[in-house]
């Protein structure tokens, strides 16, 4: 049953974490670490201005007032590694901490910790050979700075380095359609001066402390393209970004099969793409050449090329898709290149998940503004409703808001512009930046980045009664689903509460339903599951298990 389970996502990421990090003492090799002797380690002292704001030399970390956190690094690869390090140690430990403390809480057994290196060394051998050789090095760097207290579990350069396949692992070993991202792309007659408009958002969700700690991170490497990315501590792929050309990059998951061997990271490759390329066709070169391990759209925008495209990934096959006659491209969770018009998985994805639902309530939007403008991109990520502005539940993931988003963003690549949301989810104000300015004057402190006049206003919807409940909602399932799990008891009273703090929401009376059914009320369930049945239901499996029960129920009261 694929329904929201924060729970049950989270406890399945950490694990996976885990047993990727712990796989790595087994699979380590004298050419695990790299060589770094040849690069330049010279980095000033970090001085500290307040408790959120860090300099050293021209490199700063800074929490901005809307909560989020701005990092500028530059210098070689090995240095960007120690800066970002340095700057970010306490938030890099924080996060850390956040996923390996619990550990012993979801694996207390021993033998089973044992199992799930096992299984997972086999994935993680040969990992190494397949990241380029200045990541590693920029790993090693920001390594110097991770915790010493899970050195049990793998020494720092590992453990931050296999950090990078833990969602490509996860996606994959449990197909993780909860990184339920939507993008889309306007340029030329569909945009309010001509230029190319991009938003996306990052439905990635692995807990409320990781979410937290968001980072617009500025690079200026030795090598490569300066370029700016949305991040969190410990991590040096990409997962949205723009680089100085106006060259963009975004990534949405696809249907993958398990992988039999770790290969290059979809971040790492996004990485590579931003730093190396500036036109569609420099990126698609770039994709060529690696060798990914799960199935991923990477969504490319060109300020040179003024149009986006999709470069689509998996292990066994590689596709572009391009849109003729028309100035509009969406990517949500499904490919549509001819290269995967036959792929099982991907007709399978399209039939039975809620991408399409995504891609044609994106489609509804758009039509709905004939010229698209930057306030229209960000309504358009913010959206809660479904097809036909039909109410649908909050938290809902047919929703292309689902309430639970790492961050949105949104790009004007031919201006270099770029406006990423603040906590929470996307509804906080969208903070505006200008790669031209930020990278403009080479001695600058680097603090004070964005550009206030330009930022967009926080959604009024998270100061309503009805984004409160939907709050009080996400704790009051969780209870509600360990009381099924646990066989514990809550009265009818909070029943009756937690579906008012989301009527709309097919899930709450599902999770009502099973309560009852699990406690021999079978009435009382079937009821539940007949009104979640009037509501707008995730997904073809999420249908089917609901359907299952109310059978099942019928058999028992012999209707």
């Amino acid at each position: 049953m694929k329904i929201k389970n924060f729970n049950c996502y989270t406890s399945f990421l950490v694990v996976i974490l885990f047993a990727a990090l712990t796989s790595c003492g087994i699979s380590k090799s004298i050419h695990d670490i790299p060589d770094v002797s040849g690069y330049d380690a010279t980095i000033s002292e970090k001085i500290t201005i307040n408790d959120s704001t860090f300099a050293s030399g021209n490199n700063s970390f800074a929490k901005n007032e809307y909560g989020s956190y701005e990092l500028f690094v530059e210098g070689n690869a090995y240095q960007i590694g120690l800066n970002t390090g340095l700057l970010t140690e306490d938030l890099f430990k924080t996060q850390e901490h956040a996923f390996l403390s619990k550990v012993d809480e979801l694996v207390p057994s021993k033998f089973k910790q044992y199992l799930l290196r096992k299984v997972l060394a086999f994935y993680n051998r040969k990992m190494y050979l397949h990241i380029p050789e200045a990541y590693k090095a920029e790993i090693l760097g920001l390594s110097k700075y991770a915790s010493n207290d899970y050195n049990h579990i793998a020494e720092e350069y590992l453990r931050v380095l296999y950090l990078h396949g833990a969602h490509d692992i996860g996606h994959a070993m449990q197909d993780l359609m909860l990184v339920g991202c939507s993008s889309f792309a306007a340029w030329g007659n569909k945009t309010e001066d001509g230029q190319l408009l991009i938003g996306r958002n990052l439905d990635f969700y692995a807990g409320d402390d990781f979410a937290k700690n968001k980072i617009v991170a500025f690079v200026n490497p030795t090598e490569g393209y300066k370029f700016m990315s949305v991040t969190w501590p410990g991590m040096i792929g990409v997962v949205s970004g723009m680089n100085e050309h106006g060259l963009t990059v975004t990534i949405n998951a696809g249907k993958s099969k398990i992988p039999w061997i770790a290969k290059t990271p979809i971040s790492i490759l996004n990485r590579e793409i931003l730093q190396y390329a500036s036109t569609i066709d420099e990126a698609i070169a770039i994709a060529k050449k690696r060798q990914v391990f799960v199935s991923e759209s990477i969504f490319v925008g060109s300020a040179k090329d003024k149009k986006a495209i999709t470069i689509e990934v998996s292990p066994k096959n590689f596709g572009v898709y391009q849109v003729e006659n028309t100035n509009q491209l969406i990517c949500t969770n499904h490919f549509q290149s001819d290269a995967y018009a036959e792929d099982k998985n991907n007709i399978k994805a399209i039939a039975e998940s809620h991408s399409a639902y995504r891609y044609e309530r994106m489609e509804e939007l758009l039509a709905a503004t004939e010229k698209l403008n930057v306030q229209d991109a960000v309504a358009i990520l913010r959206n809660k409703e479904g097809l036909h502005d039909k109410a649908i539940g909050y938290g809902n993931e047919k929703a292309l808001n689902q309430l639970l988003a790492h961050h949105g963003i949104v790009f004007k690549p031919e201006e270099r512009q770029v406006w990423v949301s603040s906590n929470p989810y996307q509804l906080g104000a969208f903070v505006a930046y200008d790669l031209d300015e930020v990278f403009a004057d080479a001695s600058a402190s680097h603090l004070n980045l964005s550009i206030p006049e330009l930022t967009i206003e926080a959604d009024a919807f998270q100061f309503t009664e009805a984004y409160k409940n939907y709050e009080a909602y996400r704790i009051a399932s969780k209870a509600l689903q360990h009381a099924i799990s646990n066989e514990t008891k809550i009265s009818s009273e909070k029943l009756t509460e937690t579906i008012q703090l989301n009527p709309e929401y097919w899930e709450v009376y599902y999770l009502v339903g099973k309560y009852y059914y699990e406690k021999g009320f079978y009435t009382a369930a079937l009821h539940a599951f007949e009104t979640a049945n009037t509501k707008e239901i995730t997904t073809v499996p999420d249908q089917e298990e609901l359907d299952k029960y109310i059978k099942k129920i019928k058999r028992k009261l012999n209707l």
